[in-house]
């Protein structure tokens, strides 16, 4: 075993990380020693790591990067590609040299440089909820634990990188390592050691201990305060932790009449609340008939130029309510949906609901039970199908009042309900035509058997349950846990004894042959030969097939072809007998006794002792297994020998990977071609009936002929099945076969409903009423897109392919997008019984941590699993959930939308988003005032030509977020969308271009130059806003119709009435995107950002300093001219004085870095701290020359220009040079310092 040598200082971070990186792998641990390594080790610090399994000179790695990547590695935590490991090995690096420098300083002056690091952290942060890839790494290991201190001792106020913080301190391993962290809530008062005065200058080793003695006797005093601040504080004032005063509620209390267009006289609330903002929009909306695919045209058959978009929402059960899987597939198909319609397209998107057939009449049953206990039974199939609709009537359209409160802009009027007479009428039709043309088919076959329920079920509802091992299960019916997960043996006798083995040792009652392999050498003397069943006499022939594993077990497997889907093939192969043994409840038929009329798991405790008792039982052992478990009764799941129907596919599956490969239909994104292939090239027959009363009755028919000439049927003979219409045309096409009269024709129509997944196969033409020609099916069939969830790619997605193109000729739609799959904040899947499954109206509404325990308390979960959800839901949402708002979930969940399988959505991260809303309402609202009451904007958004470098620059971007956005829909990439429109309004409209033109208003009025100034400003902050909102609507409708309704209006007479039918932006209008206004204003900002972080530094929050730029040459001079107004405002500076490289610079500056081409040198005479400064530098210049040693050693390699691709050479090269000129420009500003000291 490896030996982890660590240092026993609780607040060691470096051992910290390597015992948290050990804590992720479980499997190889290593011995954890808190105490130094043996000198014979030759360990150089530590954490060190101790390798046994070496044996050489190269066994100690010592150093806290190097043993926690070895161990990251080890855990499957350093990255799951070459890219994301080069992303780890930078946050390390980050963490080494940026974090931890400051956040062990923690004295009052080194605050500021630490907020300066963590807020490059925070903007990291701002899109993910990782630092690489969506699950934790070694890099939010290393930066969580860099900073772990400074948590502990300082108030953060940067949400993003508290949000991850938390959820870094929360996973199990590094609760293990580090117990419950508590947050610093109060920033305690630290006093900094004064200067000296007097004496000689200090070298810089004496001013490095000097600092380090400092930290540490501050850190000290502060950890000494916190606790006795903990002592003297009650404990009931530490658990009252009062709601963040952003999140005020603030509601609309206007009377306003459903339907009635909303209040925008009144002035905005000061700040954005989710409850006022989406009051009373969405019943204005749905009333002006927006969402109709008639609205502004006199007739939908009338063509557009623009075109025509159509997309069906993928039905969701009737008996659901919303979860975080319907409401990303919502949010997407929404955002599409109201591009398109802002496009000018001819836009549908059409609701639905699916009639649920095994989920509705489990629910109706339950609830029977529950108020009268009754069965369906007891009613009789047609009153309790009466009840099935009073049901659904009463509580089914829930999740259609769910869907509105997500804004799902949906054209209500043509909602269907796959029962209603249209659409059982479409599925009637489907059924007779593709029975006629002998595509649906008769047949006894191995189906999935629901014992409770008494029905067959689909591959969908089957929960695939992996047992590590021996497991006790709860099943319905049994008043005792089942034992599963082990591998019983026993022996058939044969020329001695054949061992066999099986995980369901009651099917051996059912056995009709054992297998072995034709080519195995230990059974080749029993060909020929049979088994005796050790319970009846039945004979059991000893066959040889490939299909057995020679190498698995004996090599000899028992055949039971009526209860196992291998087994039943090799029963077609063989000729076997297949000896049903269950029958429809679970109980044992065609048996001997005592066996007989057991029930399944009953039978398996009584079969193994009997096995004993014979003296035929050999071992059991614990066997890793996977236990099919019924999704709606949570029965295991039984396969059964019984007569269905089913659907010839092979034809049908061709034409689906045919119109794939052809490019006839596309795939997004096309990772999922595999599956599509895999599935279309060895499709199966699908089998449509189920033994359900709820649900689309199959019109089939069993006839019997009166007449002696004509033989009896049986069920299984499908020549004796018609279908029709009616009971008389199915009468008439059975006396047609027979050739006999109507007369002697008797039919029974079979008692089984069809697959719930048959009607949602023909839902994008059934709803437009289909078979008949209608105006809809004309004018939207086929559709332009489905999209849906990856998961059901083959059980939805491929059969309305296959069903489409049989039925109409047609596909069905042109593309398929599929979205990822919602997990939790720690990749989990979403599961009740862990706590992790969220209601998306609760996080819209918020929702107290005792709100979230009730729901569990509610729920049908055992008490066991009660308890550790509750434990689940405290770790994740110590405080509940705070309101958030529809418009910041609908954008979080786009953002997640990268095209990948998974989504880890973070709730905090959402919360985020909210803010990102109250930064949007604030800005308007400023944007607002300055534009003035009588500010009429242009006709037409155009440039005058006047515009200053702020306007172009600002006018520059934002028609690249427009290109951006438009790019971003046509690709469905929205993450590439939501960066985009954040990106704009937050970092550039409102940190920078809203700042920098404060000064034109201010001196607005001074003169007719200064008066034109601020108009053609006032222009483009206008284009800006109304651009900026119009961008965002189909993200956040709710918002953006508020703040865009209090904007003035280009045209009032002709411009529409709400932003969700107003143009979408466009690059043909919007094309003013400059490469050179950009390039030139990101290194203003480059320049700007030094001279704030010179300022943070010092502490100069109020007070202007005069700003010495000196340039490399008189072309970046020229530049920092031009934009001298921007730096000085941005910068809070008092006057920007560029100066070229022979120029001096006035003594008592502060110097940074901008680049290369420019250094900052700020005022601060009378107001430094000296020798901090020549600190700072001296550290600055001693991480220089480690950079440049190591990129030196890296060049100086003998292989380095044959190995290292030509670009990096090139980048390698800029990097030094870079590097090399800082260093010059510190090494001054040290020489500059030490003459002022």
């Amino acid at each position: 075993m490896d030996t982890l040598y660590v240092s026993p200082h609780p607040d060691d971070f470096r051992s910290l990380l390597a015992l948290i990186a050990a804590e992720f792998c479980p499997s190889s641990r290593p011995r954890i020693i808190s105490e130094d390594p043996p000198a014979s080790l030759n360990a150089r610090s530590r954490p060190a790591l101790a390798l046994t399994a070496a044996g050489d000179g190269d066994s100690v790695l010592s150093g806290a990067s190097a043993v926690a990547w070895y161990l990251a590695f080890q855990g499957k935590r350093a990255g799951v590609d070459s890219k994301q490991q080069s992303q780890v090995w930078q946050w390390l690096s980050f963490a080494d040299n940026e974090l931890t420098p400051v956040s062990c300083a923690l004295q009052q002056s080194s605050r500021a440089e630490l907020m300066r690091v963590l807020k490059v952290l925070d903007q990291a942060l701002a899109p993910r909820t990782y630092l690489v890839g969506e699950s934790l790494t070694l890099a939010d290991m290393a930066v969580a634990t860099a900073i772990l201190l400074a948590f502990k001792y300082v108030r953060m106020r940067l949400t993003n990188v508290t949000r991850w913080f938390t959820t870094c301190i929360n996973q199990p391993q590094f609760l293990k390592v580090l117990g419950e962290i508590t947050l610093c809530e109060k920033v305690g008062p630290v006093t900094a050691t004064p200067n000296s005065s007097t004496g000689p200058p200090k070298t810089e080793a004496q001013l490095k201990k000097e600092a380090k003695k400092r930290e540490k006797l501050e850190k000290f005093q502060q950890k000494k305060e916190m606790e006795a601040k903990k002592k003297t504080q009650p404990a009931a004032e530490k658990k009252a932790k009062p709601e963040k005063k952003e999140l005020g509620v603030i509601t609309y209390d206007i009377p306003t009449n459903p339907g009635d267009k909303k209040d925008v006289i009144s002035a905005l609330p000061d700040s954005y609340s989710p409850q006022y903002v989406e009051a009373a929009w969405y019943p204005w909306w749905e009333k002006q008939g927006f969402f109709k695919p008639e609205f502004g045209r006199k007739n939908i058959s009338e063509p557009n130029p623009r075109g025509i978009f159509m997309m069906c929402i993928p039905p969701p059960n009737v008996t659901g309510s919303l979860h975080l899987g319907h409401a990303l597939t919502n949010a997407i198909q929404d955002c599409l949906t109201r591009w398109h319609r802002m496009r000018g397209e001819t836009t549908l998107w059409n609701p639905g609901c699916d009639h649920a057939g095994i989920a509705t009449q489990v629910v109706v049953e339950k609830k029977l039970k529950r108020e009268k206990g009754l069965s369906r039974h007891d009613l009789g199939r047609e009153n309790f199908i009466h009840e099935v609709w009073k049901w659904k009537n009463e509580k089914g359209d829930r999740i259609y009042h769910q869907l509105k409160k997500l804004g799902s802009s949906l054209d209500w009027d043509r909602a269907c309900f796959t029962m209603d007479q249209k659409l059982s009428y479409a599925v009637q039709e489907a059924f007779i035509r593709m029975h006629d043309e002998g595509v649906i088919y008769r047949s006894k076959r191995l189906v999935n058997w629901s014992c409770t329920l008494n029905s067959a079920i689909s591959d969908i509802e089957v929960d695939k349950k992996e047992l590590g091992g021996r497991t006790l299960l709860p099943v319905p019916g049994y008043k005792e846990k089942v034992e599963f997960g082990v591998l019983v043996s026993f022996a058939y006798k044969v020329d001695g004894s054949v061992i066999v083995a099986t995980t369901r040792i009651e099917t051996m009652l059912g056995d009709t042959a054992v297998a072995v392999h034709p080519a195995d050498p230990r059974y080749q003397h029993l060909k020929g030969k049979a088994v005796l069943h050790p319970f009846c006499e039945r004979k059991m022939p000893i066959v040889f097939d490939d299909f057995v594993d020679m190498n698995f077990g004996t090599g000899a497997v028992k055949i039971t072809p009526a209860h196992d889907h291998n087994d039943y093939e090799v029963g077609e192969r063989h000729n076997l007998a297949f000896i049903n043994i269950l029958d429809e409840n679970g109980l044992l038929i065609n048996v001997p006794p005592p066996f007989l009329g057991m029930k399944r798991f009953e039978a398996r405790t009584a079969v193994l002792q009997a096995l004993k008792d014979r003296g035929q039982f050999k071992e059991i052992k614990d066997n890793p297994m996977v236990v099919p478990v019924c999704s709606r009764s949570k029965d295991v799941v039984e396969p059964l020998l019984k007569p269905q129907w089913y659907v010839n596919c092979r034809e049908m599956g061709k034409q689906a990977a045919d119109v794939v490969r052809e490019g006839k239909l596309k795939i997004i994104p096309d990772h999922h071609l595999k599956t599509w292939f895999n599935w279309m090239d060895n499709i199966r027959d699908w089998c449509i009936s189920r033994q359900l009363w709820w649900g689309h009755r199959i019109p089939a028919y069993f006839v019997t002929v009166n007449d002696p000439s004509v033989k009896r049927g049986e069920d299984m003979d499908g020549h004796y099945w018609v279908s029709g219409r009616s009971e008389e045309e199915a009468k008439e096409k059975a006396a047609k076969r027979f050739n006999v009269s109507v007369d002697k024709i008797s039919l029974r129509q079979d008692e089984d409903v069809l697959d719930t997944w048959f009607s949602s196969g023909i839902f994008p033409f059934s709803i437009f009423g289909w078979p008949n020609e209608t105006q809809d099916l004309n004018v939207f069939y086929p559709g332009t897109l489905l999209e849906t969830g990856h998961d059901i790619l083959f059980f939805w997605v491929a059969r309305m392919v296959m069903m489409g193109l049989k039925l109409t000729g047609k596909l069905p739609f042109k593309e398929v997008y599929l979205h990822a799959v919602v997990r939790d904040a720690h990749g989990r899947k979403m599961s009740k019984s862990l706590g992790n499954v969220i209601d998306p109206l609760d996080v819209i509404t918020g929702i107290s941590l005792e709100g979230l325990h009730a729901q569990l308390t509610d729920s049908n979960l055992d008490p066991v699993e009660v308890e550790k959800a509750k434990q689940g839901q405290k770790s994740d949402y110590p405080n509940g959930i705070p309101e958030c708002g529809t418009d910041a979930l609908r954008f979080a969940l786009c953002a997640y939308t990268s095209q990948g399988r998974d989504i880890n959505l973070d709730v905090n991260r959402i919360l985020g988003y909210r803010h990102f809303c109250n930064k949007l309402w604030n800005a308007v609202k400023f944007a607002m005032k300055t534009l003035g009451d009588n500010f009429v904007p242009s006709e037409k958004a155009q440039l005058s030509g006047e515009e200053s470098v702020a306007d172009r620059w600002i006018l520059s971007r934002l028609s690249a977020a427009v290109a951006l956005c438009d790019d971003g829909f046509k690709a469905y990439d929205f993450p590439a969308i939501t960066t985009a429109v954040y990106n704009f309004w937050l970092y550039e409209l409102c940190d920078v271009y809203l700042e920098s033109v404060k000064p034109v208003f201010i001196k607005a009025d001074e003169d007719s130059a200064t008066q034109r100034q601020a108009e053609v400003c006032r222009q483009t902050l206008y284009t800006c806003l109304d651009v900026g909102l119009r961008l965002l609507s189909p993200l956040m409708p709710f918002v953006t119709e508020e703040l865009y309704q209090r904007l003035p209006r280009r045209k009032p007479q002709t411009d529409p009435s709400s932003i969700c039918v107003t143009s979408y932006p466009d690059t043909t209008e919007f094309c003013w995107n400059s490469e050179e206004v950009d390039r030139d204003m990101e290194f203003i900002m480059t320049v700007v950002k030094t001279i704030r972080s010179l300022r943070a530094d010092y502490n100069l929050t109020k007070t202007r300093a005069d700003c010495y730029l000196q340039c490399i040459d008189a072309a970046t001079v020229s530049l920092l001219q031009k934009y001298s107004l921007q730096i000085q405002t941005l910068s809070y500076s008092q006057a920007v004085i560029p100066l070229t490289a022979d120029q001096p610079v006035p003594e008592g500056c502060a110097v940074a870095i901008a680049s290369d081409r420019c250094t900052v040198n700020l005022m601060l005479k009378g107001l430094i701290d000296v020798e901090k400064e020549v600190t700072k530098l001296m550290t600055k210049k001693g991480d220089l020359e480690k950079q440049m040693e190591k990129l030196g050693e890296k060049m100086a390699k003998n292989d380095y220009k044959e190995k290292v691709p030509a670009k990096v050479q090139e980048q390698d090269a800029e990097k030094l040079r870079q590097s090399q000129t800082e260093l010059q420009k510190v090494t001054e500003a040290m020489e500059n310092f030490k003459k002022m000291m």
